[in-house]
């Protein structure tokens, strides 16, 4: 079985989109949240770190799977099935595409 790596949301700390999350190991990031999207039943949230990490290009992201915890936080896991990936960013373009359609 795969480590996943699980981010913390830090008390709520979204500030203009950008979310700060706390690694296992105690590192804080902060994230800029591109999207939100509904997926078979789970959700899911696109973000991009806003120092980008070494070796990453503008226009990579992440997608995380955001699950409440009992406690009432948000616990964040990186995807890392390609095929989950895929279907969100699909439907985030989807989603995009119908936002900014000019032709309604």
């Amino acid at each position: 079985m795969e480590e996943k790596e699980v981010f913390m949301a830090e008390e709520q700390n979204y500030d203009n989109d950008v979310v700060t999350l706390r690694s296992a190991n105690g590192e804080d990031i902060d994230f800029i949240e591109i999207a939100g999207i509904a997926h078979d039943g789970r959700f899911f949230v696109i973000m991009q770190p806003v120092e980008l990490f070494e070796d990453m290009e503008e226009d990579e992201a992440f997608v995380f799977e955001v699950t409440a915890k009992e406690d009432g936080s948000s616990s964040f896991e990186i995807v890392l099935d390609e095929d989950i990936i895929d279907a969100v960013f699909t439907e985030y373009e989807k989603l995009y595409n119908e936002a900014n359609d000019t032709n309604n």
